[in-house]
């Protein structure tokens, strides 16, 4: 004899899946006000991000052309807009995962490796084995 659907948790999950949709709107904006801040190793250089990882402040302080070296100037830009892009990934999967049932958040569905795509860095998917 086969097996028979489980109406009543079909009928829960339907419920959470509703219940997550009606918060959408409060999850978007909550997303598109996050930023996320980070500041160089030697704490010459912040960087802050928007809500979709772009550069919107940039603040160098002057003592960095003391000695000049573009290229570790480069290096500490790039590493401070890393870590403020991972600050604010962070946050918003947070966001995401408390608006979703337990059993549909990211983690559950596609594994860990699902959202360890979703959240790396450009920077560590590029160096991924088989990137360009």
């Amino acid at each position: 004899m086969p097996d028979r659907p489980n109406w009543n948790a079909m009928g829960a999950l339907v419920a959470d899946l509703r219940n997550a949709l009606t918060g959408l709107t409060d999850v978007q904006r909550q997303m598109m006000e996050l930023s996320g801040e980070a500041w160089s190793d030697d704490r010459l250089i912040r960087v802050m991000v928007g809500p979709r990882g772009q550069l919107v402040e940039l603040d160098i302080d002057p003592r960095v052309f003391r000695s000049p070296n573009a290229k570790a100037l480069a290096t500490s830009i790039l590493g401070a807009a890393e870590r403020a892009v991972a600050e604010l990934n962070e946050r918003s999967r947070r966001i995401v995962d408390d608006s979703m049932p337990a059993d549909l958040r990211l983690t559950r569905i596609g594994g860990d490796d699902l959202a360890d795509v979703m959240y790396r860095s450009d920077a560590e998917l590029r160096k991924r084995p088989g990137s360009r």
